[in-house]
Order: structure tokens, then C-alpha cells, then sequence
């Protein structure tokens, strides 16, 4: 070859291998009626920014196929990268990280062009945690109260549940030990599948008394009296009397193949001070027994009740946007120093019983409206296995559907269901 056609080749060479320049310049926004040569997977809608419970999705990796040699990236009107083409066709990863909490655009340019061919929008938001939980206010349930509690995690398959279990399943003498294992064994098949079993205590005589506590037939928040103790306010009784109820539940939960509960809300929600002190001694890390009162209207007026006015008297700051905290040693309502080491969960969307499919859904709103989420937020439902009729099915798991269309998993929002232990992971303590 002689040197004139040596030349020639190498500039050919030479000018095949130049890239385009990076454009100084954010490109325009693709139109409707681009019809683009690119394909572009591998983006979501929603990117959340990572706690101690969740891992953040602080990367967007996009694989980009199409006829170009380089692929250019802006976000929010500041270029990032550029991407080359491989025989897989074009990757790229762009951290997301320091975006702020809110909405931001990605576009995407080739080969210099002013004009960008994809424009991705997406949100970076904190997690909604959803909690459903239910609690066991009497030894045991009829079969068909299992079985919707089954159809719920068939409707739901993201749905994970925390069982506030009874402990006077193990000490009513009307449930036989055939029947205690059978309760057991089916809570222990939800557990491996990730539901979560808690404690739930209404202080009947047949549980206090095998605690070595006398049983109290009074104050009831539901009548002057009651023999039986079940509906007695929990925090009536003293913190050594509550250290070895709790202390009881513990060795019941063990003895019948359940592991000891690290989760709680008192029976009527009537916690104090005292319950979650004694609560911190028996190893719990939540209690979810601060509730929306206002919701609980049936009970206004029951002659003789005072289940309402209670809740209104202890709880009052609580309703449906009230958020976790840590109460103070002093003051249950205070999250002040000195701190307790035990998260207060607010039953902030309470139960079926009290509200309709439509009122859970209004109070999942007020918690989330469709923006990302500048902090991380909680919102609980649930029901009673006892009172679990085809109607109260119906309303929590219509709510289930309206908060399923907002799953993080899915890419439809920041909603992830939670176990209420793990909420003081998501949740940690000053």
C-alpha cells in the first residue's frame, strides 16, 4: 500500500472513531408524535429512599435499545453520562441517591442530537408502611373466622399480618388441647410465610389468675362490673402485676411452640404508662395500643360504657395521621426524653368494627395523596378473628385492594406491608 493510500485509510479510521461531542445543551423533550427508534426498560415510577427496614433503590439502571453509538443522560436539566453501545445494546446506571424527595425527569439523547428520544418521569419518596393486624379478644375462633382470614392473604399475596395473640387460648378450659394445637399450627404456618405473632391481652381470670394475680372484676370499660375480667382495663392493674402477666404470656407462648412475642396492644387499648414499662421488661419493641378514638363513636353513648370516653381522655391527641414514636418514661403522649425503649404504633385506621371500606380508604389518603413522602409514614388497619363476619371481610379487604394499587413491589407507589416489630427498625428510637 503506498503511503498516499496508508493515509487515506488511517483518517478514514480516524474519523469512523471520533464520538459526537457531548451537547452543551439539555435536549427538548421528546413529542407525542415521535415515533422513536428506541427502546427503553428497566425504569420505575418510584424510587425509594432507604431506611434501616427498607434498602433504597438509589440506582435507575435502563437498558436502551436502538440504532445509535452513544446514548446521553440528563436528570432534572443536569447531564450525568453517556452511554455506549455494546452487543447487548446500551446500559446505564444513574444514581438517584442524592435526588431529592419528589418528582424529577430523566431524558435521554443519541449521538448529539438536540432532541431527546425518551423523557422517564419518576418520584423518589420515603416508604408507607401499612400494618394490618388483628387481635384475639376471645380463646378461639370459629373455623369460617380462618377461613376469610385465609382468603384475606389469597386476595393479597403481598399481605403480611400480625396476629395479637390471646394467651388465655392456652388457660380457657373450654379450648381443648386438641383445638389449642390446631390455632397453633395454623398461626405457624402464616408465620413462615411472614406474618408476625404478637400479644393481645384482655385480662380474663381464667389467663390472671394462672398468673398468680388475683383478677379484678372492675373498673370495665364496657359495664359497672364483669366476672369474667375480660373487658377490665388493663391498666388497672399494677406494674408487679403486669410484669408477671406478661411474664405468663411468654412462657405460654413458648410451652405451646410459639416463640416468645416482641409485639403488643392491650385489650379496649387501654394501655398506660405502667402496661409499656412492663411491656419493655417482658421484651416487646412495639405496642400499637395508642388509638384513634374518634372513630370508636359506636360506644358514645352505650349506657354505662366508657370505652370511648377513655380512649378520648388518654389517647386524645391520636387520630388517623398520628405517626410512631417513642413516649416519654413520664408521659405515655410525650415523645420527649427520657425515652422509653419501646415504639408506640398508633392504631391510627382502627378496626372494621368501627370503620367502613370507605372510611379506611379516606384515612389511607390522609397518609398518602399520591405524592412521594418526605419521611417515612405508618398506617394500620385491622379486625377481630371473633367478629370476622362476610361484611367486615368485605370492608378491610376492599381497603386492601384500594392500598394494593400503591405497592412499592409493584412499582405503583411506596406502600409496603409491614409486621409491627419491624416498625421500630423503620422507626428507630432517639
Amino acid at each position: 500500500m503506498s503511503p498516499r493510500m496508508l493515509l487515506a485509510v488511517t483518517l478514514l479510521a480516524a474519523c469512523e472513531s471520533v464520538e459526537p461531542p457531548v451537547p452543551g445543551d439539555v435536549p427538548t423533550e421528546p413529542s407525542k408524535e415521535d415515533s422513536s427508534d428506541y427502546t427503553v426498560t428497566g425504569g420505575r415510577s418510584w424510587y425509594l429512599v432507604g431506611d434501616a427496614l427498607t434498602q433504597g433503590q438509589d440506582t435507575a439502571d435502563l437498558t436502551i435499545k436502538g440504532p445509535g453509538t452513544v446514548v446521553d443522560v440528563w436528570l432534572d436539566g443536569h447531564y450525568i453520562t453517556r452511554a455506549h453501545k455494546t452487543s447487548a445494546g446500551f446500559k446505564v446506571s444513574i444514581p438517584v441517591a442524592n435526588a431529592a424527595v419528589g418528582d424529577h425527569k430523566l431524558l435521554l439523547a443519541s449521538d448529539g442530537d438536540s432532541h431527546a428520544f425518551a423523557s422517564l418521569a419518576f418520584k423518589r419518596s420515603y416508604p408507607l408502611y401499612v400494618a394490618v393486624s388483628n387481635d384475639w379478644d376471645d380463646p378461639d375462633h370459629t373455623d369460617d373466622k380462618l377461613e376469610r382470614q385465609d382468603r384475606l392473604h389469597t386476595n393479597h399475596p403481598n399481605l403480611v399480618i400480625t396476629h395479637f395473640v390471646g394467651p388465655y387460648t392456652f388457660t380457657d378450659p373450654t379450648v381443648s388441647a386438641d383445638r389449642q394445637q390446631y390455632l397453633v399450627d395454623w398461626l405457624k404456618g402464616y408465620e413462615a410465610k411472614g406474618d408476625e405473632i404478637g400479644l393481645h391481652v384482655h385480662p380474663w381470670c381464667n389467663f390472671v389468675t394462672a398468673a398468680g394475680v388475683t383478677c379484678r372484676t372492675s373498673p370495665s370499660f364496657a359495664k359497672a362490673s364483669d366476672s369474667t375480667g375480660y373487658t377490665v382495663i388493663l391498666g388497672s392493674y399494677t406494674q408487679a402485676e403486669l410484669d408477671k402477666l406478661f411474664a405468663k404470656a411468654n412462657e405460654l407462648f413458648v410451652a405451646h411452640g410459639l416463640k416468645k412475642p416482641t409485639s403488643f396492644r392491650a385489650g379496649g387499648w387501654t394501655a398506660t404508662s405502667d402496661v409499656l414499662k412492663s411491656l419493655v421488661k417482658a421484651g416487646h419493641k412495639t405496642d400499637a395500643s395508642a388509638c384513634n378514638w374518634a372513630r370508636l363513636e359506636e360506644w358514645k353513648d352505650v349506657a354505662g360504657a366508657t370505652i370511648y370516653q377513655w380512649n378520648q381522655e388518654h389517647w386524645n391527641p391520636v387520630d388517623e395521621r398520628t405517626q410512631p414514636y417513642y413516649p416519654s418514661s413520664d408521659d405515655i403522649l410525650a415523645d420527649a426524653a427520657p425515652h422509653l425503649s419501646i415504639l408506640e404504633v398508633p392504631d391510627n385506621g382502627a378496626l372494621v368494627d368501627y370503620v367502613t371500606a370507605q372510611e379506611m380508604i379516606d384515612m389511607f389518603r390522609a397518609n398518602f395523596d399520591g405524592r412521594a413522602l418526605p419521611e417515612a409514614r405508618q398506617y394500620s388497619i385491622g379486625y377481630h378473628p371473633v367478629d370476622f363476619s362476610e361484611s367486615f371481610f368485605s370492608r378491610i379487604d376492599t381497603a386492601l385492594y384500594e392500598i394494593d394499587k400503591h405497592l412499592a413491589v409493584d412499582d405503583h407507589g411506596p406502600v409496603i406491608y409491614a409486621r409491627m416489630t419491624d416498625l421500630a427498625t423503620a422507626f428507630p428510637r432517639p
